[in-house]
């Protein structure tokens, strides 16, 4: 009897141990708060959040709001209560968060935003490329395919994120410095490719002369080569933004002009570096920029 009463205090304490162990890795979480994982570019950040997770050894929790802001907003509103104690948010709309996301600060959590900006929410720290200047170099690269002259479309990205507002601020205050060049049309794809073919082929019909596109994406800016055909890179220069591998692999095949290459698992391995050093009770980096660059044929293998 008392080997089985030392037995069973054994599994119990075992047991117990196990479960201190798990309550203690789950007041170290962090929950990433993804836009989407549709969206190649956001699985390569994904991927390099997970990598950087696992070497630093915390737990990580993703969650995907299939481009659905209402989604997010509910997603990030259970996030403390699933036991998150940093989050790390890449919001689908930068304004339909920013209450969910305020509500988590107010919580005591601490909030990392990646790729995209919470509009008037302080964050703890923001890991981003610059994509206004990323906006300008595409302009920049965009002017010299055509001869700095000729009509232009630009694909828009997700109405509300920041970087689609801070990529076509760029682009159009540098494009405005070239006075042969004239932006004809400018419509929201929602950083999608079939939408990017869809949008692209009616402002084509509408405007057959045009000279170049900018999209704010480069899956866009695959929707649009879809909708040109054989004129995506010899008639109609295109120049995007992301430099995802697809978008790399369009560059080297001469369909797209130039990609203004982030580093999208580089993006995600940088925000949990600052969500964990949150989450020991270290103060974080407020402001992470990470480089973009025009990675034209010149310098695609570089890339790929």
């Amino acid at each position: 009897m008392k080997k089985i009463i030392s037995a069973v205090l054994v599994a119990v304490l075992a047991l117990g141990l196990v479960s201190c162990n798990r309550s203690e890795e789950d007041r170290q979480r962090i929950t990433l708060a993804l836009s989407t994982q549709t969206n190649p570019f956001f699985v390569e950040l994904r991927h390099g959040a997970q990598d950087k997770a696992k070497e630093l050894g915390v737990p990580l929790d993703i969650q995907d709001a299939s481009d659905d802001p209402a989604q997010q907003v509910n997603q990030l509103g259970n996030a403390t209560s699933m036991g998150a104690k940093v989050v790390v948010v890449n919001p689908t709309d930068s304004d339909a968060v920013a209450p969910a996301v305020r509500g988590i600060k107010n919580n005591g959590v601490p909030v990392v935003g990646v790729d995209r900006d919470v509009n008037g929410v302080d964050l703890d720290s923001m890991v981003a490329s610059d994509n206004v200047a990323g906006g300008a170099q595409a302009a920049d690269q965009l002017a010299k395919s055509i001869g700095e002259e000729g009509d232009i479309l630009i694909l828009q990205g997700t109405a509300g994120t920041s970087a689609s507002r801070e990529r076509g601020k760029g682009f159009e205050s540098q494009i405005a410095k070239y006075p042969g060049i004239k932006v004809v049309a400018k419509q929201s794809a929602n950083f999608d490719r079939t939408e990017g073919l869809n949008v692209a082929t009616n402002l084509l019909q509408a405007n057959p002369n045009i000279k170049a596109i900018f999209a704010e994406n480069d899956e866009m800016a695959l929707g649009a080569v879809e909708a040109l055909g054989s004129r995506a890179g010899s008639e109609v220069k295109i120049v995007a933004f992301d430099g995802t591998f697809d978008g790399l692999k369009a560059v080297k095949d001469g369909k797209l002009e130039a990609t203004i290459a982030q580093q999208p698992a580089e993006l995600g391995a940088r925000a949990i570096e600052q969500a964990a050093q949150l989450l020991h009770g270290e103060k974080a980096q407020k402001s992470v920029p990470v480089e973009v660059i025009t990675v034209t044929r010149d310098n695609v293998e570089e890339f790929q």
